[in-house]
């Protein structure tokens, strides 16, 4: 780490519980997001701020004008652009130290197979429940730490799921793929804008403290916010065995 590093990232390393090596670690780091929308923009800002060396972003979609209420890393200017060429724009401006791929196409299995592969961890910041569960099985195979980040109207939630441990729980032990749910979306539903912050920067939390080796993650846990009324709530989730994703391989 040279000075201007040292100084840039300083206030980590001040930290007793992360430290000069942590930092590095940060800088070494690869991190793939699969969603640059209301969870993946505030995720990607803190997570370029710190200093991850590496973010891949993978978002098909373009920027619209409704975005904008809460997907924080876009402008006015912005509107019509690829999201994830205008996000690379914005981390970049925030850290031109990092690197970022932008990989402006919707994920499926052989992209997902190739980049969850080259990552430390990844973030599903999506809003599609066929691709979480295509996320999650493609975490699976390659036994990477998976931080599911979800927000629709006031209502919230985060887990992690670390498919490096034998015995944890995958996403589909929480929801299986079938039967599949209503579909709800922010488009016909409304999010809270400051909601999809909270949850995002708790991602990009989540995701730091994996890669820091830090105590207790949120893995076999669900932390859900009622940001209506401000109400926390934390679940404990156990593998199945009779999961059809993870069930095999217990």
């Amino acid at each position: 780490m040279n000075d201007a590093q040292l100084l840039r990232y300083s206030r980590h390393i001040f930290l007793d519980e992360l430290g000069i090596e942590a930092q590095q670690l940060f800088l070494d780091a690869h991190i793939l997001m699969i969603g640059a929308g209301g969870l993946g923009a505030p995720a990607a800002l803190y997570l370029a701020a710190a200093g991850i060396g590496t973010l891949t972003l993978v978002d098909g979609d373009t920027v619209d004008l409704a975005n904008l209420q809460r997907q924080i890393i876009y402008a006015t200017e912005t509107v019509g652009q690829p999201k994830v060429t205008a996000a690379r724009a914005a981390l970049l401006r925030l850290n031109p130290e990092i690197h970022v791929n932008a990989l402006a196409v919707h994920a499926d299995a052989s992209l997902l197979d190739e980049w969850v592969a080259r990552a430390n961890v990844v973030l599903d910041c999506t809003d599609d429940f066929a691709t979480r569960h295509i996320i999650n099985q493609a975490c699976l195979r390659h036994r990477k730490p998976l931080v599911s980040g979800a927000a629709l109207r006031f209502d919230g939630q985060i887990s992690t799921f670390d498919l490096r441990l034998a015995h944890s729980p995958c996403y589909a032990c929480l929801f299986p793929a079938e039967p599949a749910p209503t579909e709800m979306s922010c488009s016909r539903s409304g999010v809270f804008a400051p909601l999809v912050g909270m949850i995002g920067s708790m991602q990009a939390a989540e995701a730091l403290r994996l890669i820091a080796h830090a105590e207790a993650p949120l893995s076999g846990r669900l932390l859900s916010l009622d940001a209506l009324h401000m109400h926390w709530r934390l679940l404990h989730i156990a593998q199945q065995p009779d999961c059809a994703a993870c069930g095999a391989i217990i």
